[in-house]
């Protein structure tokens, strides 16, 4: 078994008293075990998720200071607060593997850009309860070949998209 300890995590009290939890800061955290304690799905689904944390950080700070900012540096910004809300977990809510690789993989690759960072939340709740139920053949797939084959990703695109089509905030 690896230890969730074997590297160095940082807390943060900001991230934590603005109701991140676990308040962890991506961008300066390490681990020594990194991807050899993942599946290859969620290593290829995470692969960028801790750079784009890291840039979000740094463009909320600098956010602080302008007054004008390009669409671009918006979108990086909401997208952000988006991921933000992806990586929180309950107390004692321990979530699959397979739905964690979804979420991800909506949040990073612009599923969620349309929706509003408030309803986040309620989306992954619904976007799990609809795994477990309507999109279970999904799920088995995923869990079988433990990797995001193009059979895995066209069919996880397809999920999402079909859940989106059907859900209302």
């Amino acid at each position: 078994m690896i230890s969730i300890t074997d590297g160095q995590i940082f807390l943060e009290s900001d991230l934590f008293n603005a109701g991140q939890r676990p308040a962890i800061n991506p961008g300066i955290s390490v681990s020594r075990v990194g991807g050899d304690a993942q599946i290859k799905a969620m290593k290829k689904v995470a692969g960028t998720l801790r750079l784009d944390l890291a840039q979000f950080r740094e463009l909320a700070a600098f956010s602080q200071f302008a007054s004008d900012l390009d669409a671009g540096t918006r979108h990086q910004l909401e997208r952000g607060q988006r991921l933000m809300q992806v990586i929180k977990q309950g107390v004692n809510q321990p979530l699959d593997v397979v739905k964690q690789i979804v979420i991800i993989y909506a949040g990073t690759r612009g599923f969620l850009d349309d929706v509003n960072t408030e309803d986040v939340l309620k989306f992954e709740a619904d976007l799990n309860d609809a795994l477990d139920s309507t999109y279970a053949d999904f799920v088995r797939l995923v869990q079988e070949q433990k990797a995001l084959s193009d059979e895995v990703e066209t069919r996880m695109k397809e999920v999402i998209e079909d859940f989106k089509s059907k859900w209302s905030a």
